[in-house]
């Protein structure tokens, strides 16, 4: 069985995101909301095509702004449903701008999207799914999963081996918190 850590260094794409974000903690709601519509873009789908379509998806959620995203109406779902430069599937497109919404809602309650994980950590990945579930669209174990690994809030992400892992531990994940 072949791992991230085996495939990611030195490639174009992968390796990047490997060694610089696969897996660190995240804090910036915008940066989470990226991870997340980015994780949810994925499935079906390999996560090159998702890295390799990342500059345009920025450009056509304006940099995943929650409040800008939670605010798109017919013309921006159309347009986002034009562009060719992202993954233009309605179900998708749809999800993200309904989760912009709920993070308005999270943000109102907690603060942020980051204080509300906070303040729902530590859960299993099974519990985590069902409040994924509960608050999100288009969030199954799957792409629950991924986006918590991918910020720190499960572990997974990298081998113990993986150089990558020592950074990781350093910037302190929740997972590892006692």
């Amino acid at each position: 069985m072949s791992h991230y850590c085996d495939l990611a260094p030195g490639h174009p794409f992968h390796g990047p995101y490997h060694d610089h974000e696969y897996g660190f903690p995240v804090a910036d709601d915008e940066a989470l909301f990226e991870r997340l519509a980015l994780e949810i873009n994925q499935a079906g789908l390999s996560w090159l095509t998702v890295l390799k379509k990342r500059t345009a998806f920025r450009a056509a959620f304006e940099g995943f702004s929650i409040d800008r995203v939670a605010a798109y109406g017919e013309a921006e779902r159309a347009r986002l449903l034009a562009d060719a430069g992202i993954i233009r599937n309605r179900l998708k497109v749809e999800a993200v701008i309904h989760n912009a919404r709920a993070l308005q809602v999270l943000r109102e309650a907690h603060g942020s999207l980051a204080a509300w994980l906070d303040h729902h950590h530590p859960l299993s990945h099974a519990e985590w799914v069902r409040l994924f579930k509960r608050t999100f669209r288009f969030t199954g174990p799957e792409i629950t999963g991924e986006f918590l690994m991918s910020t720190g809030y499960l572990p997974g992400a990298h081998r113990d081996d993986c150089p990558v892992q020592a950074r990781i531990l350093a910037a302190g994940p929740r997972w590892a918190e006692a």
